[in-house]
């Protein structure tokens, strides 16, 4: 004759772990993955620094005897000058 074997229920969990579980789930599936950004530790940059830039448009704010009205094309001058880009 064969043997009946009686399956035994699992623990229920208790509400605040299905819960907690529920939230885990919806949060990992609503927030898209961030994607870490990767600069390699030899890049350079290319072109003047703005600290340079602004040096030198200091440079030619004091040259026009520092009137005011002009500080972005002073910062323009001192760039294409830099950057050595003819105007």
């Amino acid at each position: 004759m064969a043997e009946i074997v009686k399956k035994t229920k699992a623990p229920a969990k208790s509400k605040s772990v299905k819960a907690k579980a529920a939230t885990e789930e919806t949060a990992s599936a609503a927030a898209p993955a961030k994607k870490a950004k990767s600069t390699p530790a030899n890049v350079t940059s290319i072109g003047p620094s703005p600290e340079e830039i602004a040096r030198l448009a200091h440079k030619y704010w004091a040259e026009r005897g520092f009137q005011h009205g002009a500080a972005e094309q002073d910062w323009l001058r001192a760039e294409r000058e830099l950057r050595g880009i003819a105007s």
